[in-house]
């Protein structure tokens, strides 16, 4: 799995079914563990709604496994895989999970800032089975539909949609009116 490619619950859950008896261990840095103490805190389910920057809606929803690191270490083994399923279940008795939800951890210490991460390698070995997180990105939609994000050479505006409306063409000039004005992109200054 890679980054472009976001596990679901479903197939994060099943992961974890096939690995009930070893010691669950996450990596968020390479050489860096979550410490053996971690607790489940809480499991997030979150809608996300959005409009991009080519004024195109996006939906999906997440699922986000918070970590938490007791600050005096309280065990020296982290818990079982068990375990923590029994957690999901205690969760998905209040809450159904959707299982096509994108997977993700959040976790922080005093090292490490707190971010949310994507499962990205499963490694199991002798009794221990390790998460290999990897970073959160960020992506312009409208580039990936063929779209540009950023003024191309002919000086088409940002992320423009395809086929332009009035309505549309007006906004755009409001935009680069604001831009025109402020020359930077600031908070609720129309530059995207």
């Amino acid at each position: 799995m890679n980054n472009l490619n976001p596990m679901n619950w479903q197939a994060f859950k099943s992961t974890l079914l096939d690995n009930p008896d070893k010691i669950l261990q996450f990596q968020y840095a390479k050489g860096e563990y979550v410490d053996a103490s971690y607790h489940i805190t809480e499991i997030k389910q979150a809608p996300i709604v959005s409009v991009d920057c080519g004024g195109v809606m996006n939906s999906w929803t997440e699922i986000i496994v918070q970590l938490w690191e007791p600050s005096v270490a309280e065990t020296e083994r982290a818990m079982k895989v068990s375990k923590a399923l029994s957690i999901i279940s205690l969760v998905e008795k209040s809450l159904p999970l959707n299982p096509l939800g994108v997977v993700k951890i959040e976790f922080g210490n005093s090292k490490f800032d707190t971010r949310q991460m994507y499962p990205s390698e499963f490694i199991a070995e002798g009794d221990s089975f390790t998460i290999n997180l990897a970073a959160d990105f960020t992506q312009c939609k409208a580039i990936t539909r063929g779209q540009s994000c950023g003024t191309t050479p002919s000086g088409e505006e940002c992320c423009t949609p395809s086929s332009k409306k009035e309505t549309d063409v007006k906004q755009v000039q409001v935009l680069e009116m604001v831009g025109a004005e402020t020359q930077s992109c600031t908070p609720g200054g129309g530059c995207c």
